[in-house]
């Protein structure tokens, strides 16, 4: 008995020991070890809850697939705004373990449901177990959609081609749910308007109207499945319904007809609506839709030139969801973000400057938020021809970025011989080469024969200026600029002698012209950059660019409006292999659906 005794306590591993006194030292003398303290014995009930927490939460990562979807559309989310090869293939992997983990729990549940329709099991478990499955179809086509987002992000042929085959399958699969959810809604009211008529007829019979309580049979079908469930299921559904449709058209349009032979066609106006219906929903996906809706009204819409030049009608659809969703998300980055990018498009770039400088601020803990910001600050800055504060931006995103530094090498390059330090512009153009890595990015390609050309000893401050302008022009940002800035910029164009980039100059001084409504000059400047067959082999995308800025010109007047369409074809049609080439292409295709739809 004495050798079991509290008086002789048995000898306790050094681990276990160090897990429930861990203040005391066992020593190798195997002294008997002393009994651990009220605060020792808290702090070991401390760390084993918190071990306890985290091995339930990866537990119902593993298991859960909503949990899993969540992680995905946060990682694709970070990967869209970053562009950063690492965290698209993150965000790649945690999609297909979704879609894997939902594909295997939908085939036991289809299996369930035919086992229980087989042992006539109560409508109300098989109701639930409909919904379930239908919840798991919507998190798989969502996946479908994400990957096919990361795909069209690449910008090449394969992927394009890649991305329409995987939206194939997307759109099989979201039209199902659709139409599945619509027959249970339309079911639900069908069943809801009987038992009302059943309730008042009763009523009528017996004079009681307290005894039928047709609240309950209002509120829920005869298979369990609440009104509110379905319309939670259908704001899912529209979400990636909406997504979808926006995916499609922004394929570029000589890849459209393939894509339009795989089965499905691309409604942008109706996946515009399917997005609203899902930010209006109670579904966990509403704070998304938002976003996509504020991302296509102040990103893609402006950028691709879609449905015209005109953006103004997609700004006061992001001005009313901003202020809709003002007081639910007061100090939200992403909100404070797209208000800046709507102050940017109607020229508010101090008010936008502000903006962005505030979403800064408020992600000081989120790195791709950040980078996004200083991405804005940079660009309002050169619009504002603060090349020094753009110098900074850029700089910064250089050092801390890991998505294409050689872009961000050549902007911080430009800007610095911008600013006067052609020395170490010089040797920042340098830097282009060493960090160009994607060979198939059209963006990269583009900085690095850019940076050969300027890393010359002959470098002068005008020419970085002419670089800066074009990337402004290349992006769509002059009609951004104020009228004295672009003043400013044709005064430092025309002093330019350079005859390697008499074409590029002359294009930048007709898109000048155009900004501040001096048709004539422009149609001078776009014609004169047209017909450059020099500078053609140095500047490989100023001639369709050209013809189709000379053609949405000349098709603002009636009488000039057939010559404005042969030179969009002969822009379409006449050109090939040079930079930019899809982007020209999407807006030419925009250019002649919005004359499709003027006519009668």
């Amino acid at each position: 008995m004495d050798d079991h005794s509290l008086r002789q306590i048995p000898r306790v591993k050094p681990v276990v020991a160090a897990h429930l006194h861990p203040k005391a030292s066992m020593s190798s003398g195997g002294l008997a070890p002393s009994l651990p303290s009220a605060a020792d014995r808290f702090q070991s009930n401390l760390m084993e809850k918190s071990y306890k927490a985290a091995a339930l939460l990866v537990r119902a990562m593993n298991a859960s697939s909503m949990l899993m979807i969540n992680l995905g559309v946060f990682c694709v989310q970070n990967a869209v705004m970053t562009f950063e090869e690492e965290k698209m293939q993150t965000a790649f992997e945690d999609l297909k373990s979704t879609e894997r983990l939902c594909e295997s729990e939908n085939g036991s549940v289809i299996e369930t449901i035919k086992n229980k329709i087989k042992r006539s099991v109560d409508s109300q478990r098989s109701g639930m177990a409909a919904v379930d499955r239908l919840q798991r179809q919507i998190i798989i086509a969502d996946c479908q959609v994400y990957l096919a987002v990361l795909s069209f992000i690449k910008q090449e042929l394969s992927a394009y081609i890649k991305g329409g085959w995987i939206l194939r399958k997307a759109w099989k699969m979201y039209n199902k749910c659709y139409n599945d959810i619509t027959h249970l809604q339309e079911s639900n009211r069908r069943t809801s308007e009987q038992q009302a008529s059943s309730s008042l007829s009763s009523i009528s019979a017996s004079g009681s109207s307290r005894s039928s309580s047709p609240g309950t049979s209002q509120s829920q079908r005869l298979d369990g499945v609440r009104p509110e469930v379905l319309d939670r299921l259908k704001g899912s559904v529209s979400f990636g319904y909406g997504l979808f449709h926006l995916c499609i058209s922004m394929v570029p349009p000589h890849l459209l007809k393939i894509v339009n032979l795989l089965g499905f066609p691309g409604d942008r106006d109706q996946g515009l609506s399917a997005l609203m219906y899902a930010s209006e929903s109670k579904d966990m996906k509403a704070p998304l839709a938002t976003l996509a809706l504020l991302w296509y009204h102040t990103v893609v819409q402006p950028f691709f030139a879609l449905d015209g030049s005109d953006t103004q009608a997609g700004l006061m659809e992001a001005k009313c969801i901003l202020k809709q969703r003002e007081a639910t998300y007061p100090n939200s980055s992403l909100f404070m973000f797209f208000k800046g990018r709507v102050q940017r498009l109607e020229c508010q770039i101090s008010s936008a400057l502000t903006s962005f400088n505030e979403a800064l601020h408020l992600a000081s803990d989120q790195r791709e938020i950040q980078h996004v910001c200083l991405y804005e600050i940079g660009w309002c800055s050169m619009i504002e021809l603060n090349y020094t504060e753009a110098f900074r931006a850029f700089e910064r995103l250089k050092a801390e970025s890991r998505w294409s530094q050689c872009y961000y090498a050549y902007l911080t390059a430009a800007c610095q011989g911008a600013t006067g330090d052609l020395e170490g512009a010089v040797v920042t153009f340098k830097d282009v080469q060493r960090l160009f890595k994607r060979k198939n990015n059209q963006i990269e390609v583009f900085s690095l024969k850019r940076a050969e050309k300027l890393r010359s000893p002959g470098l002068s401050k005008e020419l970085c200026i002419l670089s800066v302008i074009e990337i402004l022009y290349l992006w769509k940002a002059l009609p951004n600029c104020s009228s004295a800035k672009l003043q400013t910029m044709t005064h430092v164009l025309q002093g330019i002698e350079d005859t390697s980039c008499t074409d590029l100059k002359n294009l930048l001084l007709g898109a000048i012209s155009r900004c501040l409504l001096n048709t004539k000059d422009a149609v001078q400047y776009f014609r004169l950059a047209a017909s450059d067959e020099v500078g053609r082999q140095c500047n490989s995308y100023v001639q369709p660019y050209s013809c189709y800025e000379l053609a949405c010109v000349l098709l603002n007047s009636p009488e000039t409006a057939e010559k404005g369409r042969m030179l969009l074809l002969q822009a379409k049609e006449d050109y090939a292999g040079y930079d930019f080439e899809n982007r020209l292409h999407v807006r030419i295709h925009s250019a002649f659906a919005c004359m499709s739809s003027a006519q009668p």
